[in-house]
């Protein structure tokens, strides 16, 4: 047989199937045909073209085949064309089944679709009709056996099916016998020998036929068997069964070597032609005969082999009976055997595309999953209904013949990163058989979380003159995302601070938000620093949040003690005089002095230094005024020297020392100052006086400003919020004038002690410094102004306010908010504090009039 012309042949028949079968595309199914045996690289059909996938869109739409069923098939990736990739025998893939179908399935994975592909695998004719034996003996009694009798003959076997199939039989020329041809349930033809005339034995003992059987290929194929017929003595009686054809059901489940049928047949004969015995005949398939055992003696039919409806649902057992006699005879039936369908077969549940991960942002109704669901069984047994695990974002859609698990509820990788999903497949058989398949589902991240700090406010705490590089403070953030979407970056928002950036004072390293201080900070010149950090993460679009960060700096006694008042030369030294007649408690003179620290740091302390040698002196420790102790001797000298130190209280300690030279004279003069020389006088005492009432004026002004801007602020608010915005309504608002409204303090004689003027604006910063003034020369009548006006402008920081001194003639007052402020901050890694910080102005007038 010419292969290559078949093959050729077949190409056509290839190219006319896919355009009677063009209908499949319309329904989501392709259908091609291939013949057997193709070579390898054989074009079956362009698929990508039948599915209207452009060739450039081939790569992207990422065509392949489900890798189940890819032995003898593969799909070009460029050209989108179905090929032959191994050789393809139809018999070893469908044996003896009229059509062959083998079925494929096309994935595209973006977007996820799959199609159906049918590949009929054409049948070509390269097997040969076989007889079992080349040779059969007959035999046939002569004279009894008159014309018209029929004798089976073996059926051919051809392993091509259809058309290649056997097709017809024919007998050689013989005037003695002629051939029959009957058509099978299943199409097989069975031939059968009929006799023509009666035989005679005396005539000729055997006759030589040849029966060839041919199927219908192109070129046909054929085979032979050569029969030998010979002719018996008579045995004039054949076996005859009580019916022609037997009709019986079973389960498939028929448990083994149960009986299915007693057969039973007469024969009118006696003795040897009498005695019967029950064969299969040769038309009863080699399958049958392994399922079924028939009983020689007695005729009983039973189930030696396991059934299976879902293999075969019918089985023809053909059956005859055979005398003893010489020669035998024989009868014919024919047993039909319908197997019933039991529920033995649970669903299969198979995965025929999945995606690796679902971005949490994935739309409803997404398929995530397509999901084959089958069952070998029939009618309500092999109904199926699929469920899920409850409690899921996801629900089970039917597409055509099957489902797909689509998203049904929004989903959130920071609440569930991973599913874990239970399908369940039951039928509806009694009882109902069950499968279940587990479907684990990873939820990818998107960038929908900011980042957010740990606190919402920071504050950190450096000394002043600390070095460059000290660690201030560590913000912190997190980020719910994962991956690429939580690397976190920290940076200072650009600003500045007293004309210059904000990265000149502190650098943040962005990997670990550490905030280090660039430079050495002086609080004498800047108390708070207050900056805005950023955090945001490494995903697109980026995320970001801010938080403030408040940078106190803490005061270290730097800065020792300075001397105002009185006049003095650059040694420090001091020249007084005083009349011989003073008595106790005299005013010498009032030392003046001021540090530019604060706090502790800024409190000063008058000591007289060698006390004893000048006992008739004494130092206010607090005011710095020198009296003198007793009335003065005749016999003391006339020029006294006092050293005084001035000490603050910072650690460690810094002091002045002033020297103080007493000239004692008989009288001494005191020109009494007129009311015009406290404002016109250009000496640094009566300066201060002057910059004291400016200061006066201002605060006044700025608190009647400050005043009239609440108030239309609070007229324009809604009612609402009067309470938290407007401090001059509700019960338990203080008034604004009651706030800034000065204070005075008066000693027990009557004179003026103090004068303190609050102001507590919110969010402000300061600066401190001291002023002190000392008075004028006391002369001996108390009408005159015996001292000075005393000033002392503090504006107070958080590290200075822990504790207070103790004092005689002089009053400090420090806001509450500072006793949490920490003293000794640590030098290491630290942790911010949240505080607010308010700021306090002290407004000090000391002395009598």
């Amino acid at each position: 047989m010419d292969y290559r012309s078949s093959s050729q042949a077949w190409k056509w028949q290839v190219v006319c199937s896919f355009l009677l079968c063009s209908w499949g595309w319309v329904s989501g199914q392709l259908r091609y045909s291939v013949v057997e045996e193709s070579e390898p690289k054989t074009i079956v059909g362009n698929v990508a073209q039948d599915l209207g996938v452009k060739r450039s869109d081939i790569a992207s739409r990422r065509l392949h085949l489900e890798a189940e069923k890819n032995k003898y098939f593969a799909l070009n990736r460029e050209t989108g064309a179905l090929i032959v990739k191994d050789r393809i025998d139809r018999e070893s893939l469908c044996g003896l089944t009229a059509s062959c179908l083998m079925h494929l399935e096309v994935v595209a994975e973006n977007p996820l679709e799959i199609f159906n592909v049918e590949i009929e695998i054409v049948d070509i004719n390269d097997h040969s009709p076989t007889f079992s034996s080349n040779y059969r003996n007959l035999k046939i009694s002569e004279v009894f056996t008159g014309p018209g009798a029929q004798f089976a003959l073996e059926s051919a076997e051809d392993l091509d099916v259809g058309v290649n199939g056997v097709s017809q039989y024919t007998l050689n020329t013989n005037p003695y016998f002629s051939l029959s041809v009957k058509n099978r349930k299943d199409g097989t033809l069975i031939p059968q020998l009929i006799l023509e005339k009666v035989l005679d034995r005396e005539e000729k003992q055997e006759h030589h036929l040849i029966l060839t059987a041919t199927d219908g290929g192109e070129p046909a194929r054929s085979g032979t068997c050569r029969i030998t017929i010979i002719v018996l003595d008579i045995n004039d009686n054949p076996p005859v069964f009580n019916q022609s054809v037997y009709k019986i059901s079973l389960k498939e489940n028929s448990p083994l070597l149960s009986v299915i049928l007693r057969l039973k047949a007469k024969d009118l004969d006696e003795g040897e032609n009498g005695e019967i015995q029950y064969y299969f005949d040769d038309h009863t398939s080699k399958y049958a005969r392994q399922l079924f055992e028939l009983h020689e003696q007695n005729g009983e039919i039973s189930v030696t082999g396991a059934l299976d409806f879902e293999d075969v649902n019918f089985y023809e057992l053909y059956i005859k009976s055979v005398d003893k006699g010489t020669p035998p005879l024989e009868g014919n039936c024919l047993v039909h055997v319908d197997v019933e369908d039991v529920n033995d077969n649970a669903p299969d549940i198979s995965l025929t595309s999945m995606t690796n991960a679902i971005p949490e942002n994935a739309p409803l109704a997404m398929a995530v999953v397509f999901i084959n669901v089958k069952d070998k069984d029939s009618g309500k047994n092999g109904e199926i209904k699929l469920s899920i695990s409850p409690n899921v974002p996801f629900k089970i859609k039917q597409v055509k013949s099957r489902y797909a698990l689509v998203t049904d509820r929004n989903l959130d990788r920071e609440e569930t990163p991973q599913y874990t999903i239970e399908l369940t497949a039951s039928d509806l058989g009694s009882p109902p058989l069950y499968s279940k398949k587990i479907i684990i589902l990873e939820v990818s991240d998107i960038n929908d979380n900011a980042p957010m700090f740990t606190q919402s406010t920071y504050n950190a705490f450096i000394k002043e003159n600390s070095d460059p590089g000290t660690l201030l403070c560590t913000v912190s953030a997190t980020d719910l995302d994962e991956g690429v979407n939580s690397d976190l970056i920290y940076s200072i928002v650009e600003s500045q601070i007293d004309g210059s950036s904000v990265s000149s004072f502190v650098y943040i390293h962005s990997n670990d938000g550490n905030i280090y201080a660039q430079r050495s900070f002086d609080y004498e010149q800047i108390q708070v620093l207050q900056l805005t950090i950023k955090v945001e993460d490494s995903g697109s679009p980026q995320l970001s949040s801010t938080v403030p960060v408040f940078i106190f700096i803490l005061d270290v006694n730097d800065n020792p003690p300075s001397l105002l008042y009185p006049e003095h030369s650059e040694d420090l030294i001091i020249q007084e005089r005083i009349p011989k007649s003073t008595s106790a408690g005299y005013l010498v003179t009032k030392l003046s002095a001021v540090d530019l620290d604060s706090g502790h740091n800024a409190w000063l302390v008058f000591t007289l230094i060698d006390p004893i040698n000048y006992s008739s002196f004494q130092v206010s420790k607090l005011t710095g005024e020198v009296r003198t102790v007793r009335g003065l001797q005749e016999t003391e000298n006339m020029e006294q020297q006092l050293v005084i130190s001035i000490n603050d209280q910072g650690t460690p300690p810094l002091s002045t020392t002033v020297t103080v030279l007493v000239s004692i004279a008989d009288e001494v003069i005191v020109e009494r100052p007129k009311s015009g020389d406290f404002l016109t006088n250009s000496k640094p005492p009566s300066d201060m006086t002057l910059y004291l009432i400016i200061s006066l004026v201002a605060i006044s002004l700025v608190s009647l400003v400050t005043f009239m801007i609440l108030l239309v602020k609070c007229l324009r608010k809604d009612s609402y919020d009067y309470s938290s915005s407007c401090c001059i309504l509700g019960s338990q608002s203080k008034s604004y004038t009651d706030q800034y409204q000065p204070a005075l303090y008066l000693n027990t004689d009557g004179t003026l002690k103090y004068m303190e003027v609050r102001m507590v604006p919110p969010g402000s910063q300061g600066q401190s410094y001291q002023t002190n003034l000392p008075p004028a020369t006391e002369p001996q009548d108390l009408n005159i102004l015996r001292s000075q006006d005393f000033t002392q402008l503090n504006m107070a920081n958080p590290a200075d306010s822990t504790s207070e001194p103790n004092t005689e003639n002089a009053a400090v007052k420090s806001s509450p908010w500072l006793s949490d402020s920490p003293s000794h901050p640590s030098h290491t890694k630290k942790s911010c504090i949240h505080d607010e910080s308010p700021l306090d102005i002290f407004l000090f007038i000391n002395g009598r009039f």
